[in-house]
């Protein structure tokens, strides 16, 4: 292979930015953790629960790409990872092409988990499709009006950890194609499970948002802290942490049927407290670069351990 076909690759990779996909991932291991909690793990659903979320991520990374640079967010200032639009690295037509395609294979994975789930699950699925284009494009681009955060929250998990246990729980127990809501699929469980990997995944992106604050201000683009300061985001980001860390305490001592195994995640407080004391006192791209990296990894870890808490 060529150094220029080398380095085409790589920048394909650069496009797809692969160091978000634990944010794909966080949401299934605590679905599936649940799921052998309750008995209606399924490990064909679950494994196309996280294709099918990566897909929607990768997606979403090339229609951020894309958008931003067309719609000039995208500056030679820029302190975050490389874009490979704004950049030149790759032609437009060809990411924008490269971001239908991958929606299109996770409709395709989608297919299979719609015979799983229903029409609950093919309304969802669309929704996220949708959600991953309308982040930064379409005439109301939500990550330029503030609503990023929300877009990750519910997305990226309550609606990701809800849907793995869904899928799981509709295998196990209905038919194919069922048309009604199945009912062993709705659990109350699963939706505050989804809290800490909501606010976790949120976090990702106000570590994200802080460092590329003052490019944002002068390209337009209103995130939370472009509209309330870095204080707010510096409060948010701790608030979202708390979050994260209140649940499995409720697991442990409101809820019924689980043991001690359930405070792993605790495990992983030093790792987020050197997190927060970076985003209190940061701002720099060479100091939140490294921060957004580790708060993947936070996520990875700290969803690791909490579904394996669960399915103990």
């Amino acid at each position: 292979m060529s150094s220029t076909e080398v380095s085409r690759a790589k920048a394909w990779v650069l496009a797809a930015r692969p160091q978000t996909l634990p944010v794909a991932a966080a949401p299934v291991l605590v679905g599936v953790g649940l799921a052998l909690q309750d008995g209606v793990f399924a490990p064909l659903p679950a494994l196309a629960a996280f294709v099918g979320a990566a897909l929607i991520q990768i997606g979403t990374n090339f229609a951020n790409d894309y958008y931003d640079a067309k719609k000039g967010a995208d500056t030679p200032d820029r302190e975050g990872f490389t874009r490979v639009t704004a950049s030149g690295i790759i032609e437009p037509p060809a990411v924008k092409r490269a971001m239908w395609v991958t929606f299109a294979a996770a409709v395709l994975v989608g297919v299979y988990l719609v015979s799983v789930g229903g029409v609950a699950i093919l309304l969802v699925g669309l929704a996220s499709i949708a959600a991953g284009i309308a982040y930064t494009g379409g005439p109301y681009p939500l990550g330029y009006h503030g609503l990023g955060d929300l877009f990750v929250f519910v997305f990226f998990g309550v609606v990701a950890v809800t849907g793995t246990y869904y899928v799981q729980a509709a295998a196990v127990v209905a038919s194919a194609f069922p048309t009604d809501l199945v009912s062993a699929g709705l659990s109350v469980d699963a939706l505050i499970a989804s809290l800490p990997i909501a606010a976790i995944a949120t976090n990702v992106l106000v570590v994200n948002n802080v460092r590329d604050r003052d490019e944002d201000v002068r390209t337009g683009k209103r995130t939370l802290v472009v509209r309330f300061g870095y204080r707010f985001a510096r409060a948010q980001f701790l608030a979202l942490t708390a979050l994260a860390y209140v649940v499995p305490v409720w697991f442990a001592v409101g809820a019924s049927g689980y043991g001690i195994a359930v405070l792993a995640p605790l495990a992983t407080l030093p790792r987020a407290a050197s997190i927060v004391t970076t985003i209190r006192t940061e701002t720099s791209g060479e100091a939140l670069n490294p921060a957004l990296e580790r708060t993947g990894k936070w996520l990875a870890a700290y969803a690791a351990l909490f579904g394996l808490g669960l399915a103990v």
